[in-house]
């Protein structure tokens, strides 16, 4: 029997039963024996105790929601599966080396935004309200986003009269010093530190849509805690798509952490729950859990999540430590978007921003940390192991503004 003609058979009476934790699954692409379980969670009955459904007669099969809803999401896992696994791959196959240098990590970046910024000033005429208006849109179009692009122009209007700078070499000093100056003073107040259970397992919990780097930084970040000395688990909670897993448990092999896996397309909050008991009873000092990365604006990932969350707490009541939001730089304003979706969704506490090397977007953390008053935590520079570094606010606008200020584009 196929997949479609399983929802086309109407039986003759449907009997519902809802588990908290442990659904059955497909295997082989065959229907389970009724009564059909149902991927669901209780909300007010106790904790634990399945509760039965009686559903009436006259509904058809097909009309079950939550089991269309997981094909669905299995189908749209599917479509950016080979994508994801081929960019990984060939992450995974790198050796782990010394650390990247931040200048040399952010050549490219630094580059486009001095050719962006050399074609503006060559423009230049006189301090006039058409030169504000070009350098809103230069900041726009270096991904600053069009609201800190507003504030950061009318700050420079201010700043320009103050200083009464009339000559190129003197508003490009001021211009600079300003951007340099914002950079640094929204880590003032923001705590861009990694947090650590006092006692017992840190859960680290990673989302994010599919494609970003969230299981290639797993791996990265796990192997830089492990060489400090401390003992990691992997949970690979990602069981719509295959890929996901088998990354991981390469990652776990490489670096020798034990990975905690489910079957395909189980209930990932029970990878969850297997996952904080090893940590528990193996006295692990750090669990990284790598969640499903569809669509972030699709409701059932963000019930998910937080069904991930209650079981983590349950178990472990200050837990997760951490909840890490993983955004590809090079996909610009689309970052800036999903962290607003995510932000107000889940309780994130820090930013991981990828492929900082490959991209000419870095502008990208500005509006991350001034509209959305999210700390950048870790940012990934290449593919080697020591590329994902702390994000230091004072280090990286030297780095991404030192050569305009200087006059070497470097």
């Amino acid at each position: 029997m196929g997949l479609f003609d399983f929802f086309k058979k109407k039986p003759a009476a449907p009997k519902v039963v809802v588990e908290v934790l442990y659904p059955q699954t497909w295997e082989n692409g065959e229907a389970p024996v009724e009564p059909t379980v149902l991927a669901a969670e209780v909300l007010q009955p106790t904790p634990g105790e399945a509760v039965e459904i009686q559903v009436p007669s006259h509904i058809a099969a097909e009309e079950v929601a939550p089991v269309a809803e997981v094909v669905e999401t299995v189908e749209t896992e599917t479509e950016t599966e080979t994508e994801t696994e081929t960019e990984t791959e060939t992450e995974t196959e790198t050796a782990v080396t010394s650390e990247t240098n931040l200048d040399e990590g952010l050549t490219k970046t630094r580059k486009t935004w001095s050719e962006r910024w050399n074609a503006f000033m060559a423009n230049f005429r006189s301090v006039d309200e058409d030169f504000f208006e070009e350098l809103e849109e230069t900041l726009i179009g270096a991904d600053v986003g069009a609201q800190t692009a507003l504030q950061l122009t009318d700050e420079l209007r201010n700043e320009v009269k103050l200083q009464n700078a009339k000559s190129k070499a003197d508003i490009s000093r001021v211009i600079i010093d300003k951007l340099v100056e914002h950079y640094r003073s929204q880590g003032v107040n923001e705590d861009a530190s990694m947090h650590f259970a006092p006692e017992g397992p840190t859960v680290i919990l990673f989302v994010g849509v599919n494609g970003v780097g969230k299981t290639t930084t797993i791996g990265k970040m796990s192997a830089r805690y492990k060489a400090e000395g401390k003992q990691v688990v992997l949970a690979a909670a990602d069981t719509f798509r295959a890929g996901a897993t088998q990354q991981l448990q390469a990652w776990g092999e490489r670096n020798g952490i034990p990975v905690v896996a489910g079957a395909a397309n189980a209930d990932p909050a029970s990878v969850v729950y297997d996952g904080v008991k090893t940590a528990i009873e193996t006295n692990a000092d750090i669990l990284f859990v790598d969640t499903a990365g569809r669509l972030q604006n699709n409701i059932n990932l963000m019930q998910e999540l937080a069904k991930m969350k209650r079981i983590i707490t349950r178990e472990l009541p200050n837990e997760p430590q951490e909840v890490l939001l993983a955004l590809d730089a090079t996909t610009g304003q689309n970052a800036l978007q999903q962290a607003r979706l995510f932000k107000d969704s889940t309780d994130v506490t820090g930013i991981v921003l990828t492929k900082l090397d490959g991209t000419a977007k870095g502008g990208i953390i500005l509006p991350i940390r001034n509209e959305l008053h999210l700390p950048v935590k870790w940012v990934g520079l290449g593919e080697q192991v020591g590329d994902l570094q702390p994000f230091d606010a004072d280090d990286f606008a030297k780095s991404l503004f030192g050569s305009l200020l200087i006059g070497d584009d470097k």
